[in-house]
């Protein structure tokens, strides 16, 4: 194991080389390029009309087969019925030019009357004129003659459309004018009702004639003379025209409709064109051809598709860890770690689909893919765990197209997906391995419902069978996740030296040499630490941070004091503060050396780096405030820079918080008793110097997460420094009961 650890190391040293990092992402790229080749190589068939089939074919791609679709278009559009619309206003005008016609007749006979007696009234004046004047000869010769029937035909002639005067005989207008006002109304009526009834149902072209005579039968019987009858049904068949009339818009905005109806006519991925034995007729060849399985002129484009998606998914990984923020050696573990199980995770995605010819089930459904998201988020971090389980899911849809070469399998991906971010999200963060095999029970559960709701979606017949072995796949592949997760994990603890939980509960012995050296040399520190431990721990697990790493840390966040422990306060029992002797200055540099040499300490004995982060940060670059002004006092010449610890300042939560708690312990334990509002104010002012000073700026904690830990810490103290019962003096109470029985 030490070896693997030396080796890991050289390689993560080598990382901080552009050109080693450059060969890492190039390695990616290819070991990706690697598993897919098979899966997108295109499947080139020797085959012949009229020949059986080698094998069952499937289509490689869904494609588009447009020409049957333009055929069930053209098809669709010939089924369509011509479309006659029914004119209703033709009725109308229709009854409107036979009434127009009746109603002229009548008003031609009245302007013919109304003109005679016009010319009667004249010849009435003239002859009373000329009886005044003796001139009788001339008045008594004029007569009034009325026009003949031929002139008021041409009259009536004159006022009618040329296209009804073709229509109508001089016969039938002649009759109409000798008629009677009443026989005329009567006609009309009957003549227009007749129209009317029959202009009111559908006429097709070929149908006039029919409805013509249906006119005339109506009329045939009716009470009129025999001329006006006949004049009425030759104006009856007048009215009566196709009003039918084929529309042209509507009839090819229905075809329009039923080509847009044809669903175009594909070729599904993976579906069967000829089964095996079967004979490649010209519509299989056809289909072959369109499929692309008979060319070989672009063999070339899968394999630059798949180069494209290569780049895009390493160019993203190497674009995320460019502009990642945080130290550079941390970064290039992350990335190295990634890599490693990104890999691990790939063959052993390749080798599960390598059995899918040997079922007839996705096999894809086993493929532990909750395995990776746990190893990274226990690793590293969870926007990581994000990122693989995106490019698994990617890639995924590739190896597993279910030997159809360039198919692309989008219900693994998403079953990969949501298996792996479940993965994800169910581990605790705080104690991941206690929780890794339960999350894989979760997951299982997780993946049999979305199995499940893959089979309801398709709204097909349920095959149980089917179902079964898919099911049952779902839920080895969550169990298997856990199980590698567990398996695995050791090794990149151990490799890449990460502090794990196990590595912690083993540093939080009692027993290891820096703790017992603590507890034997520095017992006031050493109990100070179990304290500050306390009460970072609860205040760290209250936001989410790692509470573990707080408490161990603690343990030995003062390792320094023990070089010199009577120079602090809690190790002062029964004796002369050596302070008082000595100047504020050279107090000042004893009480930070404690920091520095708790560092060099941590680092001989092989610490974690965590670790000595966070002895290192504990007092930031605080001001020893009392020797600050002690020296002043002492009318030194100094500055603030001279009294404020070398730092750095906190960077991570937990150095922030437990910086926050060593001073709150030690205020507090200072106090006699303090009450809940003086803790409180204790805590918050601490809170709030810390803040002012600067001292949080380096961490990515926030105000409400402080209000988090201050709430948190007070009730932690409250619990500590708990109100006693005040139990009365026995020797008085003694006394009490003398003089009471006295009584």
């Amino acid at each position: 194991m030490e070896s693997l650890q030396i080796f890991l190391a050289k390689i993560k040293h080598s990382l901080g080389n552009t050109f080693v990092r450059a060969l890492l992402y190039i390695l990616l790229g290819l070991v990706l390029f690697a598993v897919m080749f098979d899966n997108v190589k295109p499947e080139r068939l020797e085959v012949s009309l009229l020949q059986s089939a080698p094998h069952t074919i499937r289509a490689p791609i869904q494609v588009e087969d447009k020409e049957l679709t333009d055929k069930r278009k053209e098809q669709a559009r010939s089924q369509v019925q011509d479309v006659y619309e029914l004119k209703s206003e033709y009725s109308e005008n229709r009854v409107l030019l036979v009434r127009s016609i009746f109603e002229l007749a009548e008003e031609v006979n009245k302007e013919i009357q109304q003109e005679l007696e016009k010319a009667k009234r004249q010849l009435e004046e003239e002859k009373e004129s000329d009886e005044e004047t003796d001139d009788v000869t001339s008045a008594q010769e004029e007569t009034i003659e009325e026009p003949s029937l031929s002139e008021k035909v041409e009259r009536f002639k004159s006022n009618l459309p040329s296209d009804v005067t073709s229509e109508l005989t001089d016969n039938i207008l002649g009759t109409l004018l000798n008629a009677t006002p009443a026989q005329l109304d009567n006609a009309k009526d009957l003549t227009i009702t007749a129209v009317n009834n029959v202009m009111s149902n559908r006429i097709p072209a070929n149908q006039v004639e029919n409805a013509k005579k249906e006119v005339e039968q109506q009329l045939k019987y009716a009470p009129l003379p025999t001329a006006l009858k006949d004049a009425s049904i030759a104006l009856g068949r007048l009215g009566v025209i196709q009003n039918e009339i084929f529309s042209l818009e509507k009839t090819e905005q229905l075809k329009k409709e039923a080509v847009e109806s044809v669903e175009p006519v594909k070729i599904l991925q993976g579906e069967v064109i000829v089964e095996e034995g079967g004979i490649i007729t010209a519509e299989v060849y056809r289909q072959l051809e369109l499929v692309g399985l008979l060319n070989n002129e672009d063999e070339i484009k899968p394999f630059i598709g798949l180069v494209v998606l290569v780049v895009l998914l390493v160019g993203g990984l190497y674009l995320y860890f460019k502009d990642l923020n945080g130290q550079e050696d941390r970064k290039h573990t992350n990335l190295l770690i990634f890599s490693l199980v990104f890999v691990i995770s790939l063959v052993f995605m390749k080798l599960v689909s390598l059995l899918q010819p040997a079922v007839s089930t996705n096999i894809g459904y086993v493929f532990p893919a909750a395995m990776s998201a746990m190893l990274i988020k226990i690793l590293i971090h969870d926007r990581l765990a994000i990122i693989n389980t995106i490019m698994l899911a990617i890639v995924s849809t590739i190896i597993f197209n279910r030997d159809v070469s360039g198919a692309i399998n989008i219900d693994i991906g998403i079953y990969i997906l949501f298996s792996g971010i479940a993965g994800m999200l169910f581990l605790s963060s705080q104690n991941h391995r206690s929780r890794i095999l339960q999350s894989g029970l979760l997951v299982s559960i997780l993946n049999l419902l979305i199995i499940l709701s893959f089979y309801l979606i398709r709204n097909s017949p349920f095959p149980s069978l089917e179902f079964s072995y898919d099911a049952l796949m779902g839920i080895v592949s969550g169990v298997v996740a856990s199980v590698f997760t567990i398996g695995l994990l050791p090794f990149f603890e151990a490799g890449f030296n990460i502090l794990s939980s196990m590595k912690l509960i083993e540093l939080s012995n009692p027993n290891h040499p820096l703790l017992r050296k603590i507890l034997t040399e520095a017992p006031g520190t050493y109990h100070h630490s179990v304290m500050v431990a306390n009460l970072a721990e609860s205040a760290c697990e209250s936001i989410g941070a790692n509470g573990l790493l707080a408490r161990v840390a603690c343990y030995y966040h003062d390792i320094g004091k023990t070089n010199r422990p009577k120079f602090f306060i809690e190790n002062q029992i029964n004796i002369e503060n050596p302070h008082d002797q000595i100047s504020p200055i050279a107090s000042k540099n004893i009480i930070i050396s404690h920091v520095t040499d708790g560092v060099k300490m941590l680092k001989k004995a092989k610490l974690p780096k965590e670790i000595i982060d966070v002895a290192e940060q504990h007092h930031g670059t605080t001001l020893l405030k009392f020797f600050y002004h002690k020296a002043k006092e002492n009318g030194e010449e100094v500055t603030e820079e001279e009294f404020r610890y070398p730092g750095p300042r906190p960077t991570s939560k937990e150095a922030a918080i437990i910086n926050i708690s060593d001073s709150v312990e030690a205020a507090v334990r200072s106090k006699n008793n303090p009450t809940p509002d003086e803790i409180r104010a204790v805590v918050k002012g601490i809170i709030k110097d810390r803040l002012q000073d600067g001292q949080l700026n380096d961490c990515d904690i926030t105000l409400k997460e402080l209000d988090t830990v201050a709430h948190t810490l007070c009730e932690t103290l409250n619990g500590i420094f708990h109100s006693r019962i005040e139990y009365p003096d026995i020797k008085k109470l003694q006394k009490v009961e003398e003089n009471e029985s006295r009584n």
